[in-house]
C-alpha cells in the first residue's frame, strides 16, 4: 500500500492512486505465487487498501497509521484476494514481500533521481523492479518452479472451476480400455464440481457414490514402490490454457498437487 506525503492532499485522487497500486501489487503477487488470477477478488482487496489510505487521513482515526493497523489493513487485503487458495500464507507472504520491495524502490528511485514519490518517473520502474527482484528471489529459494503451467477450466453439471496445471510431459498414465490421457487433479481443485462430496475417499467409495453427477471409473495405476486404482471421470468440458481438450480424462490423486499448481496434464 502507498502512502502519499503531501502538503495537500486531495481525497479524490489518493483514492484512485492507491486502488491502482494495490490492484497492480496484488495482481503481481498472484503471478508470483502462480495462482489462477482472480481480479475481481484483486479488485476488491484494492477498494480495502484505497479506503484504508483514506480513513488513516481522518482526525480521529490517524492510529491506524501505526504499524499493527497497517498490518491489519494488508493481512484484510490478502484474505479478500486470496482467502480460499491453497496455499494462502505463501500468497500472503509473496504479497508483503511484493509490498515492501515496492515501497522501498519508490523510495530508492525518488531519491536517487529528484522525482517526487507520485511522478510515473517513479511509480513505473518500481513496479518493474519489485517484481523482477521478488520472483528471482523466491525462484533461487526453490519456491517456483521452473517447468510450464497452465490454467485449467472444468465443466459439469452446470457448476465449474478452475486451477493451475503443471504440464509434465512425463505423464503418461491412460485408460487402459479407450486409450484416453488422464489429467491428475488434486481433492481441493475438484472441490466446487462435487459440493459435500469426500474427494479423498477410497476409490471404490468414489465409484459407488458417483457424486455430483459425475461416472467414474477405477483404472489401474502403478508408480515407483506402488500401485492401485484411480477413480476418473470425463467432465462435460475442459480447457488446458484456453484450448479445449475433450479427449483427457480427469482422475483424482491428494498427490497432483505442488507449489503453484493443483493438477498435472
Amino acid at each position: 500500500m502507498y502512502d502519499a506525503s503531501m502538503d495537500v492532499i486531495y481525497i479524490d485522487r489518493l483514492f484512485v492512486l492507491n486502488l491502482l497500486i494495490d490492484y497492480l501489487l496484488l495482481l503481481l503477487s498472484a503471478r508470483v505465487s502462480g495462482l489462477v488470477l482472480r481480479r475481481r477478488r484483486y479488485l476488491l482487496g484494492a477498494l480495502a487498501g484505497a479506503a484504508y489510505a483514506v480513513l488513516v487521513l481522518l482526525p480521529n482515526l490517524r492510529f491506524l497509521g501505526s504499524l499493527p493497523g497497517a498490518l491489519a489493513a494488508a493481512v484484510l487485503m490478502a484474505l479478500i484476494a486470496y482467502g480460499g487458495e491453497a496455499h494462502f500464507l505463501r500468497c500472503g507472504s509473496v504479497f508483503l514481500a511484493v509490498s515492501a520491495a515496492f515501497g522501498g524502490a519508490i523510495w530508492a528511485l525518488s531519491m536517487a533521481g529528484g522525482y517526487p514519490r507520485l511522478d510515473l518517473r517513479v511509480l513505473l520502474p518500481a513496479f518493474a523492479f519489485c517484481y523482477a527482484g521478488v520472483k528471482l528471489l523466491f525462484r533461487a529459494r526453490g519456491k517456483l518452479p521452473d517447468q510450464p503451467r497452465a490454467e485449467v477450466c472444468l465443466s459439469l453439471a452446470g457448476r465449474s472451476c478452475r486451477f493451475m496445471a503443471l504440464l509434465d510431459s512425463g505423464n503418461q498414465l491412460c485408460d487402459p480400455v479407450s486409450g484416453a490421457a488422464v489429467m491428475l487433479a488434486c481433492p481441493h481443485a475438484l472441490a466446487p464440481l462435487f459440493p459435500g462430496a469426500n474427494l479423498a475417499a477410497d476409490p471404490v467409495e468414489l465409484l459407488r457414490a458417483s457424486p455430483g453427477g459425475a461416472r467414474f471409473r477405477l483404472i489401474p495405476y502403478r508408480v515407483v514402490g506402488a500401485q492401485g486404482l484411480l477413480a476418473v471421470f470425463r467432465p462435460e468440458r475442459l480447457t488446458v490454457g484456453g484450448q479445449e481438450r475433450k479427449e483427457l480424462l480427469v482422475g483424482i490423486s491428494p498427490s497432483a498437487q505442488g507449489d503453484g499448481f493443483e493438477a498435472i496434464v
